[in-house]
């Protein structure tokens, strides 16, 4: 290999995988270049690879590899469905053409040419081979099926009979005796590896070798020590002047420092592998030992990382658990000594497999790995309870942890107690699986951790309403802030749920129910789904409806801000019509996306019938003013009588209309009060639109004046404060008349124009101010002044009285 592609794949190698991808890539290429093969060799080829699992599954070998086998199976199921989907449109276009030329004629008809008679034996010749191999592909398909669901049955099985396997207690020395026995013989295995490994490094150390074995070796002690520390370095740099001041800054510090921590000894023990490798000069077994141990270093830092992560023993404000600093100083090993364990349990499989231990050996070697992974945890265990005794002590009350750490804690200490008991009892794989269970399940939850951190910190700062990206989301579409809120919370809430159960297949891989068999059923329930009576309910479809209707509704709403801000306000609309057109353009968009999500759902109308029939008398009464409504705020849209800004008055109701929704308008009025008024009162009703013809408003006032006034020179002063206001129009010019005499009393009709019906009462006000000011320094008054005269009778005298008697 030349050297420049050598660096460049070394460069690339990130994690476990990376290495048999690389040298698979020569292989996928060259059988790129082979020509493809034909329907009849690829069934040829899928039927053998189908036999040659199921004899491998009917040897029952108890080293059979049952979970690989199970995805050669699923292989061949996809590639026979795949052969399956492929011939069916050549099927279907023979079809099309036998149609074309019709059945053969009968008896005693008109024989058909020769030529039209051989073309429908060679189509139809050609039809039925490609029926009979779409047949044997999908059998292939339903048998490949079968068989990876017998295999998992067998996995399944084989787990549960090995964790039910006993062996004598490690306290008796029968225990010991069988490893004792073979221990020349594995003795003599393991000095072979060691003599292996020791030319593999002299090899290495030869002249054509020993430069790239001499630097591949510093760029690993690099990795794990320079580089490392200057990414951690500057990760914190970047997150603590880049990212705003937040919860994002703390989780997002952790995962990028669990993840360099990973790739950095991850990159340097690929680089130590190469360093032995670099002209391939390992034999098959050395290269695949080294390839594993490789990437059980990379677990291990991986496990590591995580931890270092969680502790943040040098940066203890930037802690994301509720740990006190004298818990995470009491746990500042562990992470490096768990990651150990890891290793050394990665390591002592790998060796064992490698050279064959003796089961005895094996037995005893997993009992020791297990013993020391529980010792572990029970010593974290009560570190932790210690640290909280001593908070206690001091009178510093601990903060309150979730009960789901509770739970974890207490399943810890029984995982603990039977993976000992196990190892005592005699049960060493039960225990063996145990401990592995508890390191494997303390990596997810850690992992899992970090990660819903990290989603719901990055979910929060995108959709905060005071966030840079909040703001500008909602200037964009026109958001709430409270919609915005909740959009975080459904998108954090869901891609949480999604990490928790990619979680739990990781969980229980080990129990015949792993990521690729959860993924299939998963698989198979979002293409299958369920049925509710003839309606279909498919997961996978109500994802895509989903889908669709997100979508729909952000174009919507991207096309009516544009036609709003952009479009609408250079044409002649007034901004009534411009509401009229919005609004009529969302009814449309909105029953277009209705129906384009109710096509990606695969509703038929037909299948819901029963529920409409059944339902349509109570749906009808209960729709008609819905209906009716909607109806009538359609019509007031496209003819118009009102529109919003129109000043209207209907039952009682004044003001200005300032939007017509689906159901209901609504009027604000004098008081800045709100009134909904249902659509169709608008087209059953007597409406009063103040605005609709005539926009300006007439200001109209009565004067009455004493008859002794000078009529002509109360005229004149009115006139000119009718025209002196800013707020009066010219055209039509302010009249004045003499309208009635009546009682000693003349009265005055004044009349004035201004530009809106809204301004009448304020213009009205001023100019009523105005004449009576006037009024008064002409001395011309309102009313006549009101006088009483009071006079005195006088009083009769006697001798009148007398008089008159005698007259």
């Amino acid at each position: 290999m030349p050297n420049s592609l050598r660096y460049l794949f070394i460069l690339l190698l990130t994690f476990s995988g990376s290495i048999a991808v690389a040298q698979d890539a020569p292989a996928s290429s060259a059988s790129a270049a082979q020509p493809a093969l034909t329907p009849v060799q690829t069934l040829t080829q899928l039927r053998s690879e189908l036999d040659n699992i199921k004899s491998s599954v009917d040897a029952k070998k108890p080293d059979t590899p049952l979970n690989d086998l199970r995805t050669s199976a699923l292989a061949v199921q996809q590639k026979a469905e795949q052969l399956a989907t492929s011939l069916a449109p050549q099927d279907a276009s023979l079809q099309t053409r036998l149609d074309v030329l019709g059945p053969a004629p009968a008896k005693g008809a008109p024989p058909e040419s020769s030529e039209l008679s051989a073309q429908r034996r060679q189509l139809t010749k050609a039809k039925n081979e490609l029926d009979g191999q779409i047949k044997q592909a999908n059998s292939l398909s339903t048998e490949a099926t079968q068989l990876a669901a017998h295999v998992s049955d067998m996995r399944r099985d084989q787990f549960q009979a090995s964790l039910a396997s006993r062996t004598a207690t490690p306290f008796s020395g029968a225990f010991w005796a069988d490893p004792a026995q073979a221990f020349p013989d594995d003795l003599a295995r393991a000095k072979l590896l060691k003599s292996n490994v020791a030319d593999a490094v002299s090899t290495a150390w030869q002249l054509p070798n020993r430069t790239p074995f001499i630097l591949c070796l510093i760029f690993a002690v690099l990795l794990m020590t320079v580089v490392r520390w200057l990414i951690e370095r500057t990760l914190v740099h970047l997150t603590t002047s880049s990212m705003p001041a937040g919860r994002l800054r703390r989780s997002a510090l952790a995962v990028t420092i669990a993840l360099a921590y990973t790739l950095t000894v991850g990159l340097a023990a690929h680089f130590a592998y190469e360093a032995l490798n670099w002209n391939d000069t390992l034999s098959d077994d050395l290269a695949d030992l080294g390839q594993k141990l490789a990437r059980l270093v990379t677990f291990a830092a991986f496990l590591t990382g995580l931890g270092r992560a969680i502790l943040s023993t040098q940066r203890p404000s930037w802690r994301l658990p509720s740990l006190s600093d004298d818990a995470a100083q009491r746990l500042r090993l562990f992470p490096w000594l768990l990651g150990a364990a890891a290793f050394l349990l990665g390591l002592l499989e790998s060796v064992i497999s490698a050279i064959g231990l003796s089961l005895p050996a094996t037995v005893a070697t997993r009992g020791f790995v297990a013993t020391l992974i529980a010792v572990l945890f029970a010593d974290a265990l009560i570190r932790l309870g210690k640290s909280r005794r001593v908070m206690l002590a001091s009178g510093e009350e601990p903060s309150q942890r979730p009960v789901w750490v509770g739970l974890i804690v207490a399943a810890a200490f029984v995982s603990v107690g039977l993976t000992l008991l196990g190892v005592a009892s005699g049960y060493i794989a039960f225990a063996f699986f145990m401990a592995r269970q508890m390191l494997w399940v303390g990596v997810i939850l850690t992992a899992l951790y970090l990660v819903m951190h990290l989603v719901d910190d990055i979910f929060d700062t995108i959709f905060a309403p005071k966030g840079r990206t909040g703001k500008r989301l909602q200037a964009s579409f026109g958001m709430p802030a409270r919609a915005l809120e909740q959009i975080g919370t459904v998108l954090s809430g869901i891609t949480r749920a999604i990490l928790l159960l990619m979680s739990i297949a990781f969980v229980l891989a080990p129990f015949g129910a792993g990521p690729s068999e959860l993924a299939d059923r998963a698989g198979a329930l979002l293409s299958s789904g369920g049925s509710l009576g003839e309606l279909k309910i498919v997961p996978g479809n109500i994802f895509a409806a989903l889908l669709v209707f997100g979508t729909g509704w952000v174009v919507l709403r991207i096309v009516k801000r544009w036609l709003s801000e952009q479009l609408l306000p250079k044409t002649s609309f007034d901004l009534g019509m411009q509401n009229s057109v919005l609004t009529l353009i969302g009814y449309v968009g909105g029953v277009l996306i209705f129906v384009l999500t109710l096509v990606e759902l695969k509703v038929n109308l037909t299948s819901i019938t029963w529920m409409a029939s059944a339902l349509s008398v109570g749906i009808g009464f209960g729709l008609q003013a819905i209906v009716q409504n909607f109806i009538s705020g359609l019509i007031l849209l496209a003819e118009r009588p009102v529109k919003v800004g129109d000043w209207v008055s209907i039952g009682g109701v004044e003001g200005d209309i300032r939007r017509i929704n689906v159901r209901a308008t609504e009027i604000q009025m004098g008081d800045r009060s709100t009134m909904i008024v249902p659509n169709s009162q608008f087209i059953t009703q007597n409406v009063r639109n103040v605005t609709l013809a005539n926009a300006q408003g007439r200001v109209h006032i009565t004067l009455p004046m004493p008859l002794d006034t000078d009529a002509g020179r109360a005229r004149e002063i009115i006139l000119d404060v009718l025209n002196a206001h800013a707020s009066t129009l010219a055209t039509p010019a302010p009249v004045v008349r003499l309208d009635n005499l009546d009682a000693g009393t003349m009265t005055f009709d004044c009349t004035a124009y201004v530009n809106s019906p809204r301004d009448v009462s304020a213009v009205k006000s001023d100019l009523l101010f105005e004449t009576l000011e006037r009024l008064r320094d002409a001395k011309l008054p309102m009313t006549s002044p009101q006088s009483m005269v009071v006079r005195t009778l006088p009083s009769p005298q006697v001798g009148d009285d007398n008089h008159e008697d005698k007259d």
